[in-house]
């Protein structure tokens, strides 16, 4: 007996030992080391520091184009035909809880728009996509073909997404992406990219003199802060750009903060949600074209007023109501002070929590989603205007800090999310400990990256703003 008892106290003991060896090779603390010192901000510093020197803002008068793609996929297509847009079946993403069903049909349809801007010998071009976000991989693929057949480098390319969650999933690859995106599809990566390349085509091909203005209005009847309520604040501002071509069409760009969740995972057909209302009506009462980029749409939900397709409609087409109402007071000009800077920035490792403090190590977090050492920041000046685009669900509250900023300097912001790649939400770091969706789940890569973000984007538009 004395004997088996010894077996078992080795045995038990060897069981800890090994549970003890396993918890050390796959938990960490959360790493709250300041990032001044660390090696992503030396270099995205650097980085920073040499875009600046070389960088500069053009003036002069304005040409501008307009492009659309359809984007809706087809579904119950025979057989893949990812070049032609036709698919046997296709997920939605944006809902975990649709566990990777494909889409039944088509409600309305989806598209990727584009706005070429020229002035000078400078292009650059601003694309919207009715999709829940513009993936890594898809921006590569589309850039390398916008490079060969447009000369278009990266930080001439603006990209956003209205975030709608009844778009194409399919893109991501890992366990994360597919969670919200369903399984794995190559054929939607080739189809998505296609689709941007052909927008961008398009609008570089419709560039005519144009004027350009800008406005904004406050809409705080349609959005909250879903993450502390009224403890916190809410960027209820949309804002717009309008185009007027020469003898062409009216171009507008509106981007606003709140999240395009009107329609819940129970809807299983293609949509736009509000923001995709938004832009029909906008072009039927313009004749023109419209294009939508999510704002900072971290912690903002919608307040549409109704349920479903009706609350989407009726949130979209009171936003386009306000618009056209400010429209015609609008000044419009053909000058155009055009500046565009883009910068790569090292991200942190990732801190994937278990609970507040302990993180899964770096290693084994990238088993469950495929991530990249570099992300993307980018700012495009139009006259007195500094758009901003972050790769992220970035927050309505941290935008609002930027917009003081700025307009402190005579100058005014807009941020937007979605820049062609994701790196989860980015909220302030005060937020971090609690518990939840936004900042246990998603802030994916810790506590210092709202800051860290934060410093290079204020950089980056007084880099642009002050030329």
């Amino acid at each position: 007996m004395k004997k088996f008892r010894r077996i078992m106290v080795r045995l038990g003991g060897g069981a800890l030992a090994l549970v003890a060896a396993g918890l050390v090779l796959t938990l960490d603390r959360v790493d709250h080391r300041p990032y001044l010192r660390e090696r992503y901000y030396t270099e995205t510093s650097a980085r920073l520091r040499e875009s600046l020197a070389t960088n500069a803002v053009v003036r002069g008068e304005l040409a501008a184009g307009f492009g659309q793609a359809r984007l809706t996929p087809e579904v119950n297509a025979p057989q893949d035909d990812p070049a032609a847009g036709r698919f046997r079946a296709m997920p939605l993403a944006g809902y975990g809880g649709r566990r990777g069903k494909s889409a039944t049909g088509v409600h309305d349809d989806l598209f990727v728009k584009a706005v070429a801007l020229r002035v000078g010998d400078r292009v650059g071009v601003m694309v919207g996509a009715d999709a829940l976000i513009i993936p890594a991989e898809v921006t590569e693929a589309a850039m390398r073909r916008l490079e060969k057949e447009s000369g278009l480098s990266r930080e001439q390319v603006y990209l956003s997404a209205t975030h709608t969650h009844c778009s194409l999933g399919g893109w991501g690859e890992g366990f994360v992406a597919e969670a919200f995106a369903g399984e794995f599809q190559p054929g939607a990566r080739v189809w998505f990219a296609d689709r941007i390349v052909a927008a961008v085509r398009a609008a570089l091909a419709d560039l005519k003199p144009a004027t350009v203005g800008e406005g904004r209005f406050e809409a705080p009847e349609f959005i909250r802060n879903r993450l502390v309520g009224e403890l916190g604040k809410v960027d209820s501002e949309f804002s717009f750009v309008a185009l007027q071509q020469q003898g062409g069409r009216l171009l507008v760009l509106g981007s606003y903060g709140a999240h395009a969740t009107v329609l819940g995972s129970g809807v299983m057909e293609f949509s736009g949600d509000y923001p995709g209302c938004w832009q029909r009506a906008v072009e039927e009462a313009t004749g023109g074209g419209a294009l939508f980029l999510a704002g900072g749409v971290g912690s903002h939900s919608p307040v549409p007023g109704e349920k479903g397709f009706a609350g989407a409609e009726r949130m979209g087409r009171a936003l386009a109501e306000s618009l056209l109402e400010q429209l015609p007071r609008v000044p419009l000009t053909n000058h155009l002070a055009f500046g565009i800077l883009g910068l790569e920035v090292t991200l942190p490792s990732l801190n994937v929590r278990v609970s507040d403090g302990v993180r899964l190590r770096p290693w084994l977090a990238r088993q469950l989603m495929t991530v990249r050492e570099r992300s993307f920041l980018q700012v495009f000046r139009l006259n007195d205007s500094v758009w901003i685009s972050t790769p992220c669900d970035f927050s309505g509250e941290l935008a609002l800090g930027i917009k003081d900023f700025l307009r402190v300097r005579g100058r005014t912001a807009v941020i937007t999310s979605f820049n062609g790649d994701y790196v989860g939400y980015v909220i302030p770091s005060r937020y971090y400990h609690l518990g939840g969706y936004e900042p246990r789940v998603m802030s994916f890569f810790g506590p210092n990256v709202p800051d860290y973000f934060d410093e290079f984007i204020r950089a980056m538009a007084l880099g642009v703003a002050t030329k």
